[in-house]
């Protein structure tokens, strides 16, 4: 294992830990994953109780990294969660960290890569 990292990955890791680092956007991560199901900006604003444009504005900034996917149906668009950075984000932060990124799993390694993903 290399002593650091290169400054690419170094920057994407930060981009991920970036997007994160602010309560509504934890709130937005935690309620789409244990929602379990797409949902529309107005029902993560009915949720987060925070203004609309607050709202979409954070959830741009997580689809930017991957955490979050969108789905166009007709004039409304939907939010879920990306499982696959869900799943990779504890390999970022034991790289960052020093410690052996754990093994993907077969059936994760089959999905392939998403956006940001090392």
């Amino acid at each position: 294992m290399k002593d650091f990292l290169e400054r690419s990955e170094a920057a994407r890791y930060a981009s991920w830990f970036k997007a994160l680092a602010d309560a509504t956007r934890i709130q937005i991560v935690t309620l789409l994953a244990r929602s379990g199901e797409p949902m529309t900006v107005g029902q993560i604003v009915e949720a987060v109780e925070v203004g609309q444009s607050t709202v979409s504005h954070h959830l741009k900034g997580l689809a930017e990294v991957g955490f979050v996917l969108v789905e166009r149906k007709g004039a409304s668009s939907w939010y879920r969660l990306n499982e696959e950075c869900v799943h990779a984000f504890p390999s970022a932060a034991d790289v960052v960290m020093g410690r052996p990124a754990p093994a993907r799993s077969a059936s994760s390694a089959a999905r392939g890569r998403p956006r940001g993903e090392p």
